[in-house]
């Protein structure tokens, strides 16, 4: 059943709650494997969603990190608001690193803001169109994140951010009853989980080598700096 106006004031409700997942729970087997492979195939990682990878910096860059996020995870939020800037003036900016970003929603809530994000790009939610209005709103929503994800009025504050960025309510109405859209972020969801044995955000995949954990960036530093040429 695709998400509703209804969908996201219960899943705000649900969030922090037993039974608040979006998918089911991430199989033994797969945690297992999570904490005895540091490393995962990089030319495997590499294959994006149905809706194609957002990304940040030059698609030449020797780098490539890929990082799997969910908008209502706190640590993701510290992050993007802290340690990014700097990642990305030391690397991206330079052309040294290039970020994959991949959408990892926790929960219903979480799920239909990343549609919203999505749709940013466009009706298709395809990473096509435009990436730098994509990002801007990924940034407002972890800069605001406790304001819509943990406040009285989810619904409210949700709608107000998508209307900053342009967001008429039909658009928004639309966009979360957007079933492909939905299906896709569930995808690459269940693909990072059984493939990748992704079980917390953010996961990060260093040129394939895994990082958990907002760590800051002298641990970025450590795993960048002998990929990086002499």
């Amino acid at each position: 059943m695709a998400l509703t106006r209804r969908t996201i004031i219960e899943g705000a409700a649900a969030f922090g709650a037993a039974g608040a997942a979006l998918i089911p729970a991430l199989p033994a087997m797969a945690q297992a494997r999570r904490t005895a492979a540091e490393q995962v195939d990089q030319a495997e990682l590499l294959v994006a969603g149905p809706l194609g990878d957002c990304i940040l910096g030059q698609a030449n860059a020797p780098v490539t990190i890929v990082e799997y996020a969910s908008l209502t995870c706190g640590h993701c939020a510290t992050f993007h608001t802290t340690i990014l800037p700097e990642m990305k003036t030391k690397y991206i900016d330079t052309g040294k690193v290039k970020l994959v970003f991949r959408e990892f929603p926790l929960n219903q809530l979480d799920a239909a803001v990343y549609m919203l994000t999505r749709c940013a790009l466009g009706e298709d939610g395809k990473s096509t169109g435009d990436q730098a209005r994509y990002f801007a709103l990924i940034n407002v929503f972890f800069q605001q994140q406790r304001t819509w994800a943990f406040g009285s009025d989810p619904l409210a504050a949700v709608t107000a951010i998508t209307r900053q960025a342009g967001f008429t309510q039909a658009q928004f109405e639309a966009c979360l009853n957007n079933q492909p859209i939905l299906d896709a972020l569930n995808q690459v969801r269940e693909r990072a989980t059984t493939v990748f044995a992704v079980d917390s955000t953010p996961t990060f995949f260093v040129n394939g080598k895994r990082v958990l954990g907002a760590q800051p960036l002298s641990e970025f530093d450590k795993v960048i700096a002998p990929l990086l040429p002499a």
